[in-house]
């Protein structure tokens, strides 16, 4: 005969989903939104100030996910300098501006203090 016995409960558990129900995870995302956009701003390279002061953020929220979107609104000509300045360009001369790889660095940072945050959240007792 096979028995299988368990000690504790799901107090932890029960409390984890009933805050996700209230969405007081929506604070979290929040303020991590506007953790990275000032990373962004500090990080986007500076000609004139303006792509740095055009960064925003989003919260979504559907299909049982909630997520950040960071958007820029700086454009030329229908152009994205955002993501020329992160990619690269031709130039009308026929040459080539190379991309800074700018954004990603930025909100590695933003991002491994939301999972830290995520982790201690579901983990705290």
């Amino acid at each position: 005969m096979i028995e299988i016995t368990s000690k504790g409960n799901f107090d932890n558990l029960e409390r984890f989903l009933k805050a996700m129900n209230r969405k007081d995870h929506m604070k979290v995302l929040d303020s991590y939104g506007q953790l990275g956009v000032s990373a962004l701003q500090a990080a986007t390279p500076v000609r004139t100030g303006k792509t740095a002061s055009s960064w925003t953020y989003e919260i979504h929220s559907g299909r049982g996910e909630d997520y950040i979107v960071w958007t820029n609104s700086n454009e030329n000509k229908g152009q994205n300098i955002a993501i020329l300045l992160q990619y690269g360009h031709g130039t009308r001369n026929g040459g080539y501006v190379m991309g800074t790889d700018y954004i990603n660095p930025a909100l590695k940072g933003v991002f491994d203090q939301l999972a830290d945050a995520v982790w201690k959240e579901v983990t705290s007792a």
